[in-house]
């Protein structure tokens, strides 16, 4: 049985009650983590998971002779097969490339001047109505237009987790390239905000990628936003233990680090 809501933690409760079972006795599998969007409005998304029944479970139990843990494992891995992209070992996965924003089309010889003074006004407009004294400033660097907000409320125009900065990126790339038949790639930072997360989410990366090759078991680094995950996917893009896939669809998706064969230590070897 499918149940659904806001988020995890009531889906579960909700589950539970329909199954008449404790909730740490619930056996479920996660279809969607959910999500709420871009201001509530844009890429909301409701949490999703399967439930088998008790005696169902019962039964398949009683029909093998493989024990618990391996049937658990066996389980993510059967998951993992049906419900996410075929695996593969490149910086960016199928899934990824059916999303606009993570389109690598190739883009127009120079940047449409039209498409950056468009981004630039766009840019400007959101961000007075939100805080004042704010500037912003163009740098074309490798085909892409990055407009750096300075001054005014930074905290304001970030946002919790980065979320209103996040917001604002969007509705810019939406409206410049909505009529465009070359995509422009843009991108907004506030006060160095996105570097300083890109050297954070780098190094987080290394180290999940590390632990999943010790352990040997797939690593979650989360769920990202587009930009996030490709700066995940483009640090362990040469990495020859590990490999990168997103799972799930919608804005923010699913982030996972997999361990190649033969990457294993020795010590979980033994």
């Amino acid at each position: 049985m499918e149940f659904e809501d806001k988020n995890l933690k009531t889906v579960v409760k909700k589950a539970a009650k329909a199954m008449k079972v404790p909730v740490e006795n619930l056996k479920y599998e996660v279809l969607s983590y959910g999500s709420t969007g871009i201001f509530g409005l844009v890429g909301a998304k409701k949490a999703k998971i399967r439930v088998i029944a008790p005696k169902a479970e019962s039964d398949v139990q009683k029909t093998t002779d493989v024990p618990k843990k391996k049937a658990t494992k066996k389980t993510v891995t059967d998951w993992v097969k049906k419900e996410s992209v075929p695996l593969q070992d490149s910086a960016e996965t199928v899934d990824e490339k059916k999303s606009d924003a993570d389109s690598d089309s190739p883009e127009s010889e120079g940047i449409d001047p039209v498409a950056i003074e468009l981004g630039l006004t766009v840019t400007k407009k959101i961000v007075d109505k939100i805080t004042d004294g704010a500037t912003v400033r163009v740098e074309e660097k490798n085909g892409q237009v990055f407009f750096h907000v300075e001054g005014g409320k930074t905290a304001v125009l970030i946002g919790k987790r980065g979320q209103t900065l996040e917001a604002i990126q969007y509705i810019v790339d939406r409206i410049v390239n909505k009529k465009s038949e070359s995509r422009t790639r843009i991108q907004i930072d506030v006060a160095g905000y996105l570097e300083n997360k890109k050297t954070n989410l780098e190094q987080r990366a290394l180290h999940l990628a590390g632990k999943a090759k010790k352990i040997g078991k797939p690593v979650t680094v989360g769920e990202l936003n587009v930009y996030d995950r490709k700066i995940v996917h483009m640090c362990l893009k040469e990495n020859k233990d590990v490999r990168t896939q997103s799972m799930g669809s919608g804005f923010y998706r699913k982030l996972v680090i997999f361990p190649k064969k033969g990457a294993v230590t020795k010590r979980n070897k033994k």
